[in-house]
């Protein structure tokens, strides 16, 4: 990339844990053209978590359902852009769609993969190779160096977390700033069940570290909310179930005040990973080497069974046994690590 870049528009990924990954990419760009403006586009939910993430200038807000195309939309938000002058996008998701906005903002540099044949929208368009980029952050972070150059030293997510909503959060729910040390738990997983751990097995590690004093709260969206309030019913209603009763940015600063969580492969793991926690991340149909949390207080609780990663929303074998062989005492004893 030159270094005369200016105006910078990444076109974000739609999930909240690809968006954290992304950071990584933010921090590169920042570090390689330290002057230059670094803009977001993303859909409206993720704008909490660009919010915490110093690198990025602004944070637009794309009004497009997940999956939806709303061509008229996107074509009127690039003619908006125009104005604004960009010397280049970086198109992060491999949709068609995705790459609509950079080209009719007449960006003159689009970047991005092949993805669905995008000739004409990108006209910076790389090959990915997924065996030499395995980790979506390698992904990420290869498109905002030249073609072909050496992966940099890749920095890890780090988003700021405000304690004064943290409190405010917790004065809504009734509740002061925690006295013990709090577990998070995060047993949803928006993909599908192939990628839950057990209500009750959250719930054998609920009840443990209660004994032990600690607060243990749940945390989850309105669809996470059956499993949380599970949870919940098998630990005598001794947790804080947060199931949907929070937003996005509320559940980022409660996170900041858990010791430790323990959690699916989800968007909350890698919010937990960035806000710098001990983070116990339970692998089952996905695949570590691809989407890790990126910290070195994280452990990945991974069985690797033979038909592992099936990458499936429920398992095709009707077993579950990536999951269910992996004991609470297992996540027990990597707290105590």
């Amino acid at each position: 990339m030159n270094n005369h870049i200016e105006k910078l528009l990444i076109v974000g990924p739609a999930w909240v844990g690809d968006m954290v990954l992304a950071q990584s990419l933010f921090k590169v760009l920042k570090q390689r053209h330290p002057d230059s403006t670094l803009d977001v586009l993303a859909p409206r939910w993720t704008l909490p978590l660009l919010e915490r993430m110093p690198e990025v200038d602004e944070a637009i807000a794309l009004d497009v359902g997940h999956g939806e195309l709303r061509l008229g939309e996107r074509l009127r938000l690039g003619r908006e852009l125009r104005a604004r002058g960009y010397d280049r996008a970086i198109v992060l998701p491999n949709s068609l769609k995705s790459a609509i906005v950079p080209y009719a903002a007449r960006i003159r540099v689009r970047t991005g993969f092949v993805g669905e044949l995008r000739y004409g929208l990108l006209n910076d368009i790389r090959p990915l190779d997924k065996q030499k980029l395995p980790r979506t952050v390698e992904r990420f972070v290869a498109l905002g160096i030249e073609p072909g150059a050496a992966l940099p030293e890749i920095p890890p997510p780090r988003i700021r977390a405000d304690m004064e909503k943290a409190r405010m959060a917790l004065a809504r729910l009734g509740r002061g700033l925690p006295a013990a040390p709090v577990l998070g738990l995060c047993p949803g997983a928006e993909y599908g069940p192939a990628k839950r751990w057990p209500a009750e097995y959250f719930a054998d590690v609920a009840q443990a570290k209660l004994a032990e004093g600690w607060e243990v709260w749940l945390f989850g969206s309105d669809n996470d909310s059956p499993v949380t309030g599970a949870i919940q019913s098998m630990t005598g209603k001794r947790c804080l179930d947060l199931g949907g009763r929070t937003t996005l940015e509320e559940a980022i600063d409660l996170l900041s005040l858990t010791a430790a969580v323990a959690t699916n492969d989800s968007g909350l793991m890698h919010v937990a990973a960035a806000l710098d926690r001990q983070v116990i991340a339970l692998y089952g149909s996905s695949d570590p080497r691809h989407t890790p949390p990126l910290s070195d207080k994280a452990s990945v609780l991974y069985l690797g069974l033979s038909c592992s990663p099936c990458f499936k929303r429920e398992c095709p074998l009707k077993h579950l046994k990536c999951l269910r062989d992996l004991p609470p005492e297992r996540v027990l004893a990597a707290l105590k690590e």
